[in-house]
């Protein structure tokens, strides 16, 4: 058994100019926090004030210590609180912040009225941010004076926080919900603009074309009629295309009415990432559901995809949408949603059975543990209520192995429910669409909603950086997969992990292939035990529950095994890449889809933040005035002139840091 490796220190790269120095000196204690934080915003840290000493007799401040915002340890009294807590509905939890990091910057006040660095700590025990996210660090999200501006104008218009965050802190990656109350404001949206009357696919098509010229990895297609209509379109931007290349293995199809005033049909792809959240993969306007749109969009889309196959799609039982996916996508395996069917029994059937019986029906459905249960269940239940003759029934039966999840759990789903799928595409453009809109309309809409899905991914990443789960005992896997895992997936795990602490294992067999074994709780009988079977040539333990191939996660019976076969670590075949906080690590790409060589991307990101956090706070200065306003875009034009010139000369193409 080995122990855990050393932690490996972390040094921020940062320009020499910018580090502070021992012997180097303030005029206030302020002025050294803002110099030791811009240093922080460059390294990829948070700061915060820490000790201080008085001098004895005057009480003259005369040494204070600013720390890294992960210095010190979670107090104890506070793990024991939240150990066996379960979060009430809707709130997250914080996990640990502090771990005990020893990066510092000590001040000291002796015979002279500066500040004097006397201790300067550069090494970190942890990662550091990244420059696209190191603006969620506390001491980098305060407001600007330009914002608080902003936020004081607008506290008299009766708009929630939550669209003021929209606006600071997507738009301009500064601002945290936090910051925002705190200021005890609300956001003056008004009028997304007026009404855009006369609005045509023209003009639509010649937003995607825009769009193209200044973003070269930007897909669309369209079609029209004989009358020149728009009747056909797909779009999809370089960030879904690169998010398919990661999280593409389990799709979701759906379409969506009254978008917009022209009737046309809304249909979206969407993934599942690495922390549970729906991500966008492609989207399309239809003015009909036949069979010849639908491959057509399908067609568009793998196009975007480089003909890359998703290995499940789940849709609606729709007939036109069946056989597009049979005739382009005929190696994916097409699931029906489960949430679509029980939806539709209480139109298919008699209401008055329906009502009696759904219940009953849905246990079956959800709850039976082999085919053969399911089947002698279903049949019995439909013969009690004389519905042999109902043809939805039957061609439903017929089609089982697409939709009951006893026929499904042997192939991968992205842990996604019945009804995920389904809730999250329409929740995705919940109150911000109508019929009423324009397509024009429509897409600013439907482009705010996208802004904000990819904001909740950057912040759940930056939770999985700066923050460690709480753990529940002492077994090193668990600790092992806290780091490995994400937030959202390592709470599933570690409830596995507490539910097989109530779990026994006893042998039932063994050849010289396989080793067999049944895995049951304290309060189960034997018929509902799960098989364990370890095989010995593939060093592999597969179970019966088979939750290890629907999920992706292993079971509570495998953990059971790993436990009293003393393992320390989880082996690596047991670890999904796609669950992992690294599943998103590969390179930069550029805005026409190339891949940017790994040694020019870190000097590449380094001088994009940089630059990002010098514009940022010029914005923001000049923002204040209108004066300052025209002065500022009167330069910025000439300087971008200056600089496709010089990047032109050296052959450089534009290139996506996002």
């Amino acid at each position: 058994m080995k122990g855990e490796p050393s932690v490996q220190p972390y040094i921020p790269q940062v320009a020499d100019e910018h580090k502070p120095e021992v012997g180097q000196e303030f005029q206030t204690i302020e002025g050294a926090y803002a110099f030791y934080n811009r240093y922080a915003r460059e390294a990829g840290f948070s700061v915060r004030l820490s000790n201080s000493r008085k001098r004895p007799g005057t009480g003259e401040l005369i040494w204070k210590k600013i720390v890294c915002y992960k210095e010190g340890e979670t107090n104890e009294t506070y793990q024991k609180k939240f150990k066996y807590a379960v979060a009430r509905s809707g709130e997250r939890t914080r996990g640990i912040v502090r771990v005990g990091c020893k990066a510092k910057l000590t001040l000291v006040k002796r015979n002279s009225p500066l500040w004097t660095v006397s201790k300067f700590v550069e090494e970190h025990n942890h990662e550091l941010a990244t420059p696209n996210k190191v603006h969620l660090l506390r001491s980098h999200s305060r407001l600007s004076s330009a914002k608080k501006t902003s936020v004081q104008r607008s506290s008299d218009e009766n708009v929630s926080t939550s669209k003021k965050v929209r606006v600071t802190g997507i738009e301009h990656g500064a601002d945290t919900e936090r910051d925002i109350r705190n200021c005890k404001a609300e956001l003056y949206e008004g009028e997304l603009r007026e009404e855009v009357m006369q609005i045509d696919g023209e003009t639509l098509i010649e937003l995607f074309v825009l769009e193209r010229e200044k973003n070269h990895g930007f897909y669309f297609g369209f079609e029209k009629d004989k009358e020149d209509r728009l009747v056909r379109c797909f779009w999809v931007d370089p960030y879904s295309r690169r998010s398919y290349t990661f999280f593409g293995d389990v799709v979701a199809f759906d379409t969506v009415y009254n978008t917009n005033k022209y009737g046309m049909i809304f249909a979206q792809f969407t993934g599942f990432n690495h922390h549970g959240q729906v991500t966008m993969l492609g989207c399309g306007l239809l003015c009909d559901e036949t069979t010849e749109s639908f491959v057509w969009l399908f067609n568009q889309w793998m196009n975007a995809m480089s003909k890359v196959v998703p290995q499940m799609i789940v849709t609606d039982q729709v007939p036109a949408i069946s056989k597009a996916v049979a005739q382009v996508l005929p190696k994916t395996f097409q699931r029906y949603g489960l949430w679509h069917i029980l939806y539709q029994f209480s139109e298919k059937i008699n209401p008055l059975i329906s009502v009696e019986n759904y219940h009953l029906l849905r246990n079956i459905i959800l709850n039976s543990e082999t085919i053969e249960e399911f089947e002698r269940s279903w049949r019995g239940k439909i013969q009690k209520n004389k519905l042999e003759d109902n043809d939805w029934l039957c061609q439903l039966y017929e089609e089982r192995g697409r939709w009951v999840p006893i026929y499904v759990k042997h192939m991968f789903a992205a842990e996604v429910s019945s009804s995920q799928a389904t809730e999250s595409c329409h929740s995705f453009l919940e109150r911000r669409i109508s019929k009423k809109h324009s397509l024009m309309d429509f897409i600013i809409r439907f482009n705010r909603a996208l802004q904000q899905q990819r904001y909740e991914e950057l912040m759940a990443d930056h939770y999985d950086i700066n923050e460690q789960p709480l753990l529940q005992s002492m077994w090193p896997i668990e600790k092992q997969m806290a780091r490995v895992y994400t937030r959202k997936v390592f709470q599933s795990f570690q409830d596995e992990i507490f539910e097989s602490s109530a779990c026994i294992i006893n042998n039932l067999c063994e050849d010289e292939v396989s080793v067999s074994y049944a895995v049951q709780t304290f309060e189960e009988c034997s018929s509902k035990s799960q098989k364990l079977v370890y095989n010995k040539l593939s060093d592999f333990v597969s179970c019966s529950c088979q939750q290890f191939e629907y999920k992706g996660i292993p079971c509570r019976h495998m953990l059971t095994y790993f436990r009293i076969k003393q393992f320390l670590q989880l082996p690596t075949q047991y670890i999904l890449q796609r669950w992992t906080k690294g599943a998103k690590n590969g390179p930069l790409w550029e805005k026409s889809g190339g891949e940017i060589k790994s040694f020019q991307s870190r000097s590449l990101m380094s001088r994009h933040a940089k630059l990002s956090q010098l514009f940022s706070t010029v914005i923001d200065d000049a923002s204040l005035t209108e004066e300052g306003t025209n002065v500022l875009l009167n330069m910025l034009e000439d300087i971008q002139s200056r600089v496709k010139k010089i990047n032109m000369g050296n052959g450089v193409e534009h290139v996506s840091t996002r």
